[in-house]
């Protein structure tokens, strides 16, 4: 994975408020999702992606990990229904300007010119049915990198796009699944206890709990996928200062429900707070913190 991929800015369009929808995807894109590159290179390196592998990405977010796969030579497709700002920001990243380009249909193209030389890559918004064109090949390997086990209730809506997504895999095709690890190994659980604490009044939203170490094997099971091994990643989370920090904990949607409990300025200060025992002399944020991923396999 060269450095350039990873270091990838995308270009403001000017400032805007936190809260803007097309703001806080930026935020994901330029500050937090590179804390799971780590991640993504463990899971591609111990898979053998490469040319050949058809990948479908679920929950693709803004693309990062499929720009990776499709460096490697892997032919890439996206699928997500959670946020148009940040299935426009895989587009920007992956295909190329005008929608439709390709033979894919709308929202899909060829990579973009010095993407990767993947076989082609598409992003589309919806669900895991909605990637299939003309009978199109089975693919080859599934990821879900959006981490679980953070936020209660949180495995319901996978278990559902895997229900979708597993009978689009050729038999036996590994399923990538993402969770935290265990809390006294992420030095970011004691910033996401922010979020449960002010979203208290909202009793029944949905915010941060423990991860419990079957989540993923339950998620499995639940979904019809045998388990077929497992891994550790480190992953820890710098940030040039602590505003980048707030910035980009904020953009995971995990401080959505204390937000609305309490207000944005507050959920900031509070969250800023949590992060001093973080800073570093040079003004830096660090937090070690490890991931769990587990590999299952379609019937």
């Amino acid at each position: 994975m060269t450095p350039t991929l990873v270091r990838q800015h995308l270009p403001h369009a000017g400032p805007s408020p936190r809260s803007d929808g097309g703001a806080r995807a930026r935020d994901w894109a330029e500050i937090q999702e590179r804390m799971l590159v780590p991640l993504y290179e463990a899971v591609h390196e111990r898979l053998e992606v490469g040319g050949g592998t058809r990948l479908l990405g679920l929950g693709c977010g803004s693309g990062l990990a499929l720009l990776m796969a499709a460096s490697r030579g892997a032919a890439v497709t996206g699928v997500d229904s959670s946020s148009p700002e940040r299935l426009a920001l895989a587009r920007e990243r992956l295909l190329r300007a005008e929608p439709g380009a390709g033979p894919g249909g709308p929202g899909a193209g060829p990579l973009e010119p010095g993407a990767g030389p993947g076989d082609g890559a598409r992003i589309v918004a919806g669900s895991p049915r909605d990637t299939v064109v003309d009978g199109a090949p089975a693919y080859d390997l599934v990821t879900a990198f959006e981490p679980i086990g953070c936020v209660a209730g949180d495995s319901a809506g996978l278990v559902t796009l895997l229900g979708e997504a597993a009978p689009l895999a050729r038999r036996g095709a590994p399923v990538v699944l993402v969770g935290w690890g265990p809390p006294e190994r992420c030095a970011t659980s004691a910033v996401l206890r922010v979020a449960t604490k002010l979203a208290d009044p909202l009793r029944g939203a949905a915010c941060w709990r423990a991860a419990c170490r079957d989540d993923l094997e339950e998620v499995a099971e639940r979904a019809g996928l045998r388990p077929d091994g497992s891994g550790r990643v480190a992953c820890p989370f710098g940030y040039a200062d602590v505003d980048s920090a707030v910035r980009g904990l904020l953009s995971t949607g995990l401080f959505d429900a204390a937000i609305a409990a309490t207000d944005q300025a507050q959920v900031d200060k509070e969250v800023a707070e949590a992060l001093h025992p973080h800073l570093r002399r040079d003004g830096t944020v660090w937090m070690p913190n490890v991931f769990r991923y587990l590999i299952a396999r379609t019937a």
